[in-house]
Order: structure tokens, then C-alpha cells, then sequence
């Protein structure tokens, strides 16, 4: 009897899993389908493999006609972006493989952009972060990080290293624990139960604050990229003032945004630098 209720059990744990799964994913195509009302499914499909066979093409050419590979490449990004602003289609791959295009015409400004976009649908993709890194070195300004956010990384290293569904795994492997170390210390009275219960709360509070922290940056800081070869930065937002540096900010530059203001964004540099830019020299890396 006891196993047949288990057995029961089971199956319904089984069937209301499923059901929720189900659900979601309804959600979700539900949402892509009102996202994509100017495209249809074919049209952006057609798009795609239009993107695919002109990057193909701009490879083949890249040696011997760089021209004619540009064009190409340029071709390919316009389509690719046309399945993100008219299609409406917003995933890691797709900005992913915008940002390799971008890369191959040495536009360092959107090819952190979109590799940055990617990084938001899938953070855990080796091959994104080594390009990311890699295209961070072509950058015309080196502004490094003030000494002591440098520090504050290397102390609270999980929080700045691990990524939000790795720490999710881990929050859920130490939250499981608590409670196995608990309910075993209940017939076993030994002092190697009670550090293991104390270590994994431990963990499991640095973990759990780390994703608090990660939601409420989410939610306060706007990141964002300069797109323009070269820009000035000024103390004011408007032309009339004064530039805020000696040289001008160049492509690839990451900030945070403050403030905007007309067509003019306040923004936070690395270094905890503050100046305004034109709107239109820059993007945010959320949409």
C-alpha cells in the first residue's frame, strides 16, 4: 500500500512538472509571437539564412576582394538586426552572431554592444566571454577600474565571477544540504555535523546575498557602450560646454548611465568618471 501511494505520488509530482513546464514555454512563444507582429515566421527564417549565406560569402572574399567583404558583412548585420528590430527576436545566438559580424568590419563599438547583449541571454558561454575579452583589447581608451572596486572584486570574488545561474545551482545544492546536515544531526550528535550545518549556511547566505545584490544592480544600473569613433565628452549637455577630458572617448568605451536629459545621457565611466554624451553617439546594453 505504502509503495502504491509513492508510486502515485511520484506521477503526480511527475504530471504537475511537466504541466508547468509546458506553461512556461507557452508563455514564451506566446510572447516571441506578439514581439514578431511586422515579420512572419518565414520572413525571418528567410532573413536568417540570408545573414548565414552573406557572412559566408563576405569569408570567402575577405582575403582577396576586403571591399566587397565589407559590403558583405554589412549586409549580413542589416539582416541579422532586421530579425531584432522588426522581427522582434531577441536571443544570446542571434546578438552573438551580430557582434561577430561587427568584429570582422573592426567596429569595436557595436561589437561589444552585441556581445554584451548576448552576455544578458546566455552568461555562461565560454566562447562569448573569450570574445568579449578579446575584443575589449582593440579599444583606444584604457580605463582602468579604480583601485578600490579592483579590491572589492577580489574579496567578493563569487559575486563579480560566477554568473546568476551558477549561484541559483549553488544556492539550491547549499539550501539542500542545510536541511540534509540538519535532519542528520536529529540521530547523530557530532561535532563534525554541526561545523558541516554551519558551513553550508554560510555559503548559503554569501550566495543569497550575492543574488539580492545582482537584482537590485539589475534593476538600477543601465550599462551602455559609445558607438562613435571619437566623441567629446562635456561637463554640461549641450555643445556650449566645456570637454570634461583632454582627449575624446572612442568605440567600445563600457559606462554606466546616470541620467539623460534631452538627447544628452550623463554617464559613470570605470574610473568613476562622470560626463554627458550625445544619445546618438551611444547604445544601452538592454534594449
Amino acid at each position: 500500500m505504502i509503495h502504491r501511494i509513492d508510486t502515485y505520488t511520484k506521477d503526480i509530482c511527475v504530471k504537475l512538472r511537466l504541466f508547468i513546464f509546458t506553461v512556461i514555454m507557452s508563455l514564451c512563444v506566446l510572447e516571441n509571437l506578439a514581439m514578431a507582429a511586422d515579420l512572419t515566421r518565414t520572413e525571418v527564417l528567410d532573413l536568417f539564412h540570408q545573414a548565414k549565406d552573406l557572412f559566408r560569402q563576405a569569408e570567402q572574399n575577405a582575403a582577396s576582394n576586403p571591399p566587397m567583404a565589407e559590403s558583405l558583412y554589412r549586409q549580413s548585420a542589416m539582416r541579422y538586426e532586421s530579425i531584432v528590430t522588426k522581427g522582434g527576436i531577441r536571443n544570446g545566438k542571434l546578438y552573438y552572431n551580430i557582434g561577430n559580424v561587427y568584429f570582422r568590419i573592426k567596429d569595436i563599438g557595436r561589437t561589444i554592444l552585441n556581445y554584451r547583449r548576448a552576455q544578458e541571454y546566455m552568461p555562461d558561454d565560454p566562447n562569448l566571454r573569450q570574445n568579449l575579452s578579446y575584443a575589449r583589447n582593440f579599444r583606444k581608451d584604457k580605463i582602468e577600474e579604480k583601485q578600490e572596486t579592483k579590491v572589492f572584486k577580489t574579496l567578493f570574488f563569487w559575486h563579480y565571477d560566477l554568473s546568476k545561474n551558477i549561484k541559483i545551482n549553488l544556492f539550491s545544492i547549499f539550501f539542500t544540504l542545510i536541511w540534509i546536515f540538519s535532519g542528520t544531526r536529529l540521530f547523530f550528535k557530532h561535532y563534525v555535523l554541526g561545523w558541516g550545518l554551519f558551513s553550508v549556511i554560510v555559503l548559503s547566505i554569501m550566495i543569497g546575498v550575492s543574488l539580492i545584490a545582482e537584482a537590485v544592480s539589475l534593476h538600477r544600473e543601465v550599462p551602455g557602450v559609445i558607438l562613435d569613433s571619437e566623441v567629446v565628452a562635456r561637463k554640461g549637455n549641450s555643445e556650449n560646454y566645456a570637454p570634461s577630458f583632454t582627449e575624446p572617448l572612442h568605440a567600445g568605451t563600457e559606462f554606466y548611465l546616470i541620467e539623460k536629459r534631452g538627447n544628452w545621457d550623463y554617464i559613470e565611466l570605470p574610473d568613476s568618471r562622470t560626463c554627458w554624451v550625445p544619445e546618438k553617439s551611444v547604445a544601452m546594453v538592454r534594449e
